[in-house]
């Protein structure tokens, strides 16, 4: 207890530092939260807390429901027309004004594209398929793609692909200009200020303590409840949920399945489990030194051996059909997964020639990821596979370790995770040959079959809606029986907050849109 009374000390602190006492009538909301912001520079921030600040301080053009990906809605475009070849999107924008009062003009989306573009952050590749931005006039802007889109409205929808201020960020050192990536020296000032459009303003960012927002008096839609919201960092969940009990935090973002049950009794909480996006699995290597791994039928063994049930009991959330999302359109939901069945696992080990089993290792990050201990998971992968006869080695590493072998290639058996980018199928071409997650897997052109190379050239350029879906559900069938993926589960995201605030919705893409939070007052 005297730990708990010392954090309340020290939280009120924080909030004094934070300039909470600048009246009696502030209405502030406290989020206790893990945080990974790399940057909140729009051009090179490209982590889940920068999305989840900076879709509550930008807009983008176009959006997704508060809760869905099933259609896409209108923000600052009112409306839009795509051309009949795929080529051409041109889009109307609202009247609607920066926080510094300025207009918003398609000069800024212009300005705003190809700086994204330019600068070369994490999350430039969003832009890849856009040829050209033009200002046709004040409020109309045009993209010109380099090949059909059919995912380019979800694409910006991305929480990356933000409307800036582009007099504001010129002021400051940023630019456009095709030399960007070594000549714009904006991000400091956007890591303190922000310059966008959004019902929050950026106040201040203290790295792995605190970010602050406060409401935008020009905000062009609904005015937010909250006039402060301070998202401080709790990297633990068991500090998330202790400081959540005790009325310090109003939300807590990371907890566990364990710590949701032990919360639902309590009358001054709410709690809310819903299915994440990240989908946790296993890559199995088809490099010639891998051995039995890079083995089609052994591939398949594997991926019946697992024990997708023993994975929901321990994290909730839902046995993925394939490696596309659930949440996402066209995902095969969780009645399509496969099932365990271990004797048919056995018979195609028989037939690939390893009736015995063999010995393999599992590489993966040892870290815990939305209240998932990969250790667990991964001593529970161990077990599953030893009822088959194959002896997996342990070898868990830091993350960055984790990931520089599997970029590599070097990881035989790996236990990985996957967080789409857009909420689009075409997210998983990376998972197709001529993919990034695929080279990692060394699944080629060269040594893929006809089969799923035609899915995947059509898939990229069908922009017919139910001929589309109809190619990503063959392509689904195809990952179930051959591929070097076994996709494990996709765990559920816990939520918990104080009874009094209401307007929670989980969003896949930013998890949650804190400016539709508000407190009830009866």
């Amino acid at each position: 207890m005297r730990l708990l009374r010392l954090f309340s000390i020290l939280f009120v602190l924080t909030l004094l530092s934070a300039g909470s006492l600048q009246g009696q009538d502030e209405k502030v909301l406290i989020v206790g939260h893990a945080e990974t912001t790399d940057s909140l520079d729009p051009a090179r921030g490209y982590s889940l807390t920068t999305a989840i600040v900076n879709e509550v301080t930008y807009d983008t053009l176009v959006t997704f429901p508060p809760d869905s990906a099933d259609h896409i809605e209108p923000r600052l475009a009112e409306s839009w027309t795509a051309s009949e070849d795929g080529l051409t999107y041109t889009f109307t924008l609202r009247d609607a004004k920066f926080a510094d009062d300025d207009p918003i003009t398609a000069d800024d989306v212009v300005f705003s594209m190809n700086r994204l573009k330019n600068v070369k952050g994490s999350p430039s590749f969003l832009t890849s398929s856009i040829a050209n931005v033009e200002a046709i006039d004040a409020k109309t802007v045009k993209f010109s793609l380099n090949t059909p889109s059919p995912a380019f409205l979800a694409y910006l929808a991305s929480p990356a692909m933000l409307i800036t201020d582009a007099k504001t960020i010129k002021t400051h050192g940023g630019t456009d200009a095709l030399d960007a990536s070594t000549t714009d020296t904006a991000e400091d000032y956007l890591n303190s200020h922000s310059a966008g459009s959004g019902p929050y303003i950026l106040d201040h960012w203290t790295k792995q303590t605190e970010t602050v927002l406060v409401r935008n008096p020009n905000y062009w839609g609904t005015a937010p409840d909250f006039d402060r919201i301070i998202i401080t960092n709790l990297a633990s969940a068991a500090a998330q949920k202790a400081a959540l009990e005790m009325g310090d935090i109003d939300i807590a973002l990371d907890l566990t399945s364990d710590q949701i049950s032990a919360l639902k009794d309590n009358p001054d909480i709410s709690t809310h489990s819903g299915t994440g996006l990240i989908v946790h699995y296993l890559l199995m290597n088809r490099k010639p030194d891998c051995g039995a791994v890079l083995n089609p039928k052994v591939q398949a063994a594997i991926r019946y051996t697992l024990d997708y049930e023993g994975y929901r009991a321990l994290w909730g959330g839902v046995t993925p059909g394939t490696v596309i999302s659930v949440g996402i359109p066209t995902a095969y939901e969780p009645d399509k997964a496969i099932i365990r069945d271990i004797d048919h696992a056995k018979q195609l080990l028989k037939e690939a020639g390893y009736e015995t089993g063999f010995d393999v290792t599992l590489d993966y990050p040892a870290i815990t990821v939305q209240g998932v201990n990969m250790d667990t998971n991964a001593q529970k992968i161990q077990s599953d596979l030893a009822d088959i006869g194959i002896h997996v080695t342990l070898n868990g590493t830091e993350f960055e370790v984790a990931a520089q072998s599997m970029q590599e290639g070097k990881e035989c058996l790996g236990y990985q995770l996957w967080a789409p980018d857009i909420l689009d199928p075409a997210d998983t071409f990376s998972f197709l040959p001529g993919g990034g997650v695929a080279a990692n897997a060394n699944w080629l052109d060269a040594n893929a079959d006809k089969v799923i190379l035609d899915l995947r050239d059509q898939a990229k350029i069908e922009i017919n809606p139910t001929k589309r879906a109809d190619l990503f559900d063959r392509i689904q069938a195809y990952y179930q029986e051959s591929g070097p993926w076994a996709p494990l589960i996709q765990p559920a995201v816990q939520t918990a907050f104080r009874s009094n605030i209401r307007g929670y919705y989980q969003n896949l893409q930013w998890l949650v849109n804190l400016s539709l939070l508000a407190r009830r007052t009866s």
